[in-house]
């Protein structure tokens, strides 16, 4: 392979998907950089500037001129942030919010008509060339080599094994912890609608390396997050965000009004995962459970607003 070859493969692409061809409006009135920006807040709410930066390899400068941008059109407003004062929190008004769903919109009508004319029978292999491409020119990253997929045959066990297994290590939690992940999951493998319910295995270098479902909540219209749990040996790669991002975009696809979740304070780690996504804490109650004395959080993200 040459740098022609990927030069070539890249127009390629680029073309393609209409990338650099504003005569269709995919992003318009917005350059490429701006629709992943306001794509980037509107699915990772508590986002700050060093978070953006980060996130998407920007210069500080530009980054600074796109957010002035957005801020005299109304579509962010700047507050202080929640883990730290010196940082501004960056969040989507309405109307921001409004602008980056009308570019989702337009980009996953335009990925669909691209697929539309792919026969069934090349589907996998067009999907198999993708990861290949991510495996092997992220290879450095570890976040990259990351694959969320279904549960295989015998995966369902192995979430309760290691639920079991982590808390217990981590927190001291007995087996009353390990039989209530037990039941969620044995609920889920007898009867669940795979329109509203689903499971994510995250797969690093072949192995599953973390979890997270999605199911139907007690009240109409809301799903629950649950069962998150991402190995000690793949944390601090990202992980935890895309289950996350994974269950909210899914429960937003499938006409949620509301996601919601329930943990306890000692999960630090997970609270601030949540937070940064953009869930709100709206109920506190103190329990004795799985061997210790908790206090258990309910939290809440906000889908679809009440005339969606």
């Amino acid at each position: 392979m040459t740098v022609q070859d990927v030069r070539a493969f890249n127009r390629f692409y680029t073309g393609v998907i209409g990338g650099l061809d504003y005569g269709r409006h995919l992003y318009a009135p917005y350059t490429l950089t701006e629709a992943r920006v306001l794509y980037e807040l509107a699915h990772a709410p508590h986002l700050d500037a060093a978070d953006l930066r980060g996130l998407l390899g920007l210069d500080a400068g530009y980054l600074s001129r796109i957010l002035n941008r957005f801020e005299d059109a109304g579509l962010v407003f700047r507050g202080p942030s929640d883990s730290d004062p010196r940082r501004r929190r960056i969040t989507l008004t309405a109307r921001g919010r409004e602008t980056a769903a009308l570019l989702d919109e337009r980009a996953r009508e335009t990925v669909a008509a691209l697929l539309d004319g792919v026969a069934p029978a090349d589907r996998s292999r067009l999907a198999e060339a993708m990861r290949t491409v991510q495996d092997v020119l992220g290879a450095d990253k570890p976040s990259a080599q990351v694959v969320l997929r279904e549960p295989r045959a015998g995966e369902l066990g192995w979430i309760v094994q290691r639920n079991g297994a982590l808390y217990a290590a981590e927190y001291g939690w007995n087996a009353e912890y390990e039989a209530l992940v037990a039941r969620i999951v044995a609920d889920y493998a007898e009867d669940h609608d795979p329109h509203l319910e689903r499971v994510w295995i995250a797969e690093l270098a072949g192995r599953p390396v973390g979890c997270v479902m999605c199911v139907r909540g007690d009240a109409p219209g809301t799903a629950r997050l649950r069962l998150l749990l991402v190995e000690p040996e793949a944390r601090g790669h990202g992980i935890g965000d895309r289950l996350v991002r994974a269950v909210i975009d899914f429960a937003r696809g499938a006409g949620y009004r509301d996601l919601v979740l329930w943990t306890n304070d000692v999960l630090t780690g997970a609270r601030r995962l949540y937070q940064r996504h953009g869930f709100l804490l709206t109920a506190e109650r103190p329990h004795r459970s799985f061997g210790h004395d908790l206090l258990g959080q309910d939290w809440r993200l906000t889908l679809r607003g009440p005339g969606a």
